[in-house]
């Protein structure tokens, strides 16, 4: 659960969202296949999201990507919960739009 909960750092520290689950995930990924399944599927979500964050930046310029960059907030936001909740419970969870960079 401190995997998706680490995501969360974000907020305060840039890029937090990422090097959080990453360094969670180098510490204990040894120790639990289970931590290994949930730091890969975390870190997967959170680089697709800055990638589609980012194409949403350049498409403010046309002003959809305003309503797209607070639409990507919320969907980050809803599935970092299910995904805490999910570990918490001992669940796996598969990200929607997660791109596998980990595999």
């Amino acid at each position: 659960m401190l995997v998706h909960a680490s995501i969360f750092s974000g907020f305060v520290i840039p890029f937090g969202n990422v090097v959080g689950p990453r360094v969670v995930w180098l510490l204990k990924r040894e120790e639990s296949s289970f931590v290994d399944r949930h730091g890969k599927a975390a870190l997967n979500f959170q680089i697709s999201l800055m990638i589609y964050m980012l194409i949403s930046a350049i498409l403010v310029l046309v002003l959809i990507g305003i309503i797209m960059l607070i639409g990507l907030f919320i969907f980050d936001l809803v599935y970092t919960i299910i995904a805490m909740i999910r570990a918490s419970d001992g669940k796996e969870m598969k990200y929607p739009l997660a791109i596998p960079f980990f595999k």
